[in-house]
């Protein structure tokens, strides 16, 4: 019998859109806002989620954390991959009502409709809140700005967001049959375009491992991790999907991604593990033979060296 442990596996030729494919947004929660002015909302910082604010009309003004402002048009995105913590509103210095302290109408599980104003000038947005459930979403995010901000005069705006925009402000605007979730899913599109085009054009998306990941031969190498952690990897294995020798490609790895091959590959493994520890109560005997470990044992002292706690269900999880 082969040993699926030693088999070669073909090597992405996308690792870049491999990862983008695997962030799977799960939108927690989608708000389409009817304001008017004066307005002003205060998001409230929610850790390990990501916020978005879609304008369809009218405009508004974004304060960051460090009281930087922005002003967002019809057609902009503004992408906050970390949740922190902001306010919109109709005014650079307008006063703000916390976001759950404002009155919704409940349209569906996910969907909510806000009208909330002084009767003024009018603008709308599609906002929304969102989780990512698998560990390449966990660690892109983690490598992503505070803020993006895709722009509709500056040419930033990819040319595929402006009809995609533009419908969804149609169907939020009716809100028709199923038009909770069309609204939702052209969110989440949207979303993915300017994370990928920020990731494109961005200087900074150039290093790191984001840089890796764009990297020809190292990124082939990530690639294989990625998507098969139990086969038994070594350095001179990866070495052969990336192309390269041995010391040539354990230099460049370290250089690129500043950490050693083994060390990145054993903190990948374990945070798969703590996942699949959170979501369900599997035996530790098969998630060692998962993560590519030959015993409990050498698993158990790799994930708390890790991790730093042994590859127990905290309390609050257990039924």
């Amino acid at each position: 019998m082969e040993d699926h442990h030693q088999r070669d596996v073909p090597a992405s030729t996308d690792t870049l859109g491999e990862t983008l494919y695997s962030l799977r947004l799960n939108g927690l929660i989608y708000a389409h806002s009817e304001l008017t002015a004066p307005w002003g909302v205060e998001m409230p910082p929610m850790d390990g989620k990501m916020m978005f604010h879609i304008v369809t009309q009218g405009g508004c003004w974004l304060r960051l954390p460090n009281n930087e402002s922005v002003f967002l048009r019809p057609g902009e995105l503004a992408l906050l991959p970390r949740g922190k913590g902001h306010s919109i509103a109709s005014d650079e210095n307008q006063d703000c009502e916390p976001f759950f302290d404002i009155p919704v109408q409940k349209l569906s599980e996910r969907f909510e409709l806000m009208r909330y104003g002084g009767g003024g000038n009018e603008t709308r947005l599609t906002c929304g809140v969102l989780s990512f459930d698998h560990v390449m979403g966990e660690k892109l995010i983690a490598h992503l700005p505070q803020f993006i901000h895709m722009q509709s005069d500056t040419g930033q705006l990819p040319g595929p967001l402006q009809p995609l925009i533009q419908l969804m402000a149609e169907e939020a605007a009716a809100l028709g049959a199923g038009g909770e979730t069309v609204v939702a899913h052209l969110a989440d599109i949207i979303v993915i375009y300017a994370i990928r085009y920020w990731i494109e054009h961005s200087p900074e998306a150039s290093k790191g491992w984001l840089g890796a990941l764009k990297d020809p031969k190292i990124g082939k190498a990530l690639a294989v991790i990625h998507a098969h952690p139990d086969s038994n990897w070594t350095v001179e294995r990866l070495a052969e999907h990336a192309g390269m020798s041995r010391s040539g490609f354990s230099a460049r790895f370290t250089e690129t991604i500043g950490t050693s091959v083994k060390q990145y590959l054993t903190e990948w493994r374990m945070s798969l593990a703590r996942v699949k520890i959170l979501q369900s109560p599997i035996p530790l005997a098969d998630l060692a033979e998962e993560m590519g470990y030959k015993s409990e044992a050498a698993f158990s002292r790799a994930y708390k060296r890790i991790m730093g706690v042994p590859p127990i269900r905290p309390k609050h999880h257990l039924e």
